[in-house]
């Protein structure tokens, strides 16, 4: 008899309880809605399935403290998605859930107040690293802001014609983040022609992207000023010389397209450019006398040289930087640029630079490490012209394919 008042003494205080955690969980399923009316976000999914899945678990097994600090994980999973209101619907949640499973299961006084005031502190702690993180992704925001601004300051975007050419553009920096990194192009019309650039900073950081703004803002005055490509360079040489420190220096290929049919190139230990024939023949145009980088010219002694090529209707040249060329595979092979070229060019340089540069990040898994750029330009058919289409799978045995080729100091 004792045994049986106790048993009945036990139960009837729990669907006391039971009703009140009933309304309780009303009441919080209230303010949830409240608040999500009043701008909180959603209910993020994967918290509310991790209470789900305890509410099953402690329904089909009843036991009772084994599964209710699980709860935690619902307010702490929605801090990393959501903001602190979200993070303050999954803790009421999961204190009404928590509170609701702790009275059916008889869960004793004490241990239900601990397991609950955890999960206040569980919520409390999560919504304010919700705070933090998304203070912090206000701040990345700004930068990267900041960094799109320069980059449109420093690299400007290139229209798809310029003079005579048709022309084609892209830039991806290692840190995504920046947006910007050392590498650097330009392609502006002049009195003197069509004049570009394309270069590569040794180094990487805010250092980097300070010299490529220097080189880019005295190539874009001298550009204009110089009648002489080599006076060009020359200008940039002797900036760059009062500028850098000794063992700094800029990989670069100035050119220019002073007249009709001719292009003019200054290579300073850059990367050879790729020139494409109106027939589809790929040929890498070396230079004759090889230059030292922009900045070292006092160590080597010597001056770079003009080297000047035919350039005809259908004609193309693709400038890069390294990052390009020497980008690896999960093998360590490098890009086969010329390769790529001869599989994917077009007469138009946007889709030929699309198809390349998916190429290369397929080729390196997705992610550059290094910046790369690629800067094509082609010399359409005049109109009215008819216009041979461009041949893949023809490639010249010698550079002697090159027509025209010169060079001159």
């Amino acid at each position: 008899m004792s045994q049986a008042r106790n048993h009945g003494v036990h139960h009837r205080p729990v669907r006391s309880f039971g009703n009140r955690a009933a309304a309780a969980w009303a009441s919080a399923r209230r303010r949830v809605v409240a608040q999500l009316g009043a701008g909180a976000p959603v209910l993020p999914v994967l918290p509310v399935v991790v209470v789900a899945a305890v509410v099953s678990a402690d329904l089909v097994g009843g036991a009772g403290m084994i599964w209710l600090p699980l709860l935690a994980a619902g307010p702490a999973l929605a801090s990393t998605t959501n903001g602190p209101r979200g993070v303050l619907c999954v803790g009421v949640l999961t204190v009404a859930v928590g509170a609701t499973l702790g009275i059916r299961d008889g869960v004793p006084g004490g241990e239900l107040a601990a397991m609950l005031s955890a999960l206040v502190a569980v919520t409390l702690a999560s919504g304010l690293a919700s705070a933090l993180r998304g203070r912090r992704e206000r701040v990345l925001a700004a930068v990267r802001s900041v960094a799109e601004t320069a980059q449109h300051a420093l690299l400007r975007p290139v229209p798809s014609t310029v003079g005579p050419f048709q022309v084609a553009v892209r830039y991806s920096a290692a840190a995504a983040e920046a947006r910007i990194g050392g590498d650097l192009y330009a392609l502006i019309p002049t009195p003197h022609g069509v004049r570009l650039i394309v270069g590569d900073v040794r180094g990487k950081g805010l250092p980097a992207v300070g010299t490529a703004a220097l080189v880019l803002g005295v190539f874009r005055e001298a550009a204009h000023d110089e009648p002489d490509l080599l006076a060009v360079v020359d200008r940039i040489e002797r900036s760059l010389a009062r500028n850098l420190g000794r063992d700094d220096f800029v990989t670069a290929v100035v050119a220019g397209y002073p007249r009709e049919g001719q292009l003019e190139v200054v290579n300073c230990g850059h990367a050879p450019p790729l020139l494409v024939s109106a027939s589809g023949a790929i040929t890498p145009v070396d230079p004759v006398y090889p230059a030292p980088p922009l900045g070292l010219r006092d160590l080597a002694g010597h001056a770079p040289g003009l080297h000047t090529l035919a350039f005809a209707d259908g004609d193309q040249l693709l400038l890069y930087t390294d990052g390009v060329t020497e980008a690896r595979d999960a093998e360590r092979a490098f890009y086969p640029l010329a390769e790529g070229l001869e599989r994917h060019v077009s007469q138009e340089p946007a889709h030929t630079l699309g198809a390349l540069h998916d190429e290369l990040l397929t080729h390196v898994g997705g992610r550059l490490h290094d910046d790369a750029a690629l800067l094509l330009i082609r010399k359409p058919a005049a109109r009215g012209a008819a216009e041979a289409p461009v041949a893949s799978g023809t490639r010249p045995d010698t550079p002697a394919a090159v027509p025209g080729a010169k060079c001159c100091s």
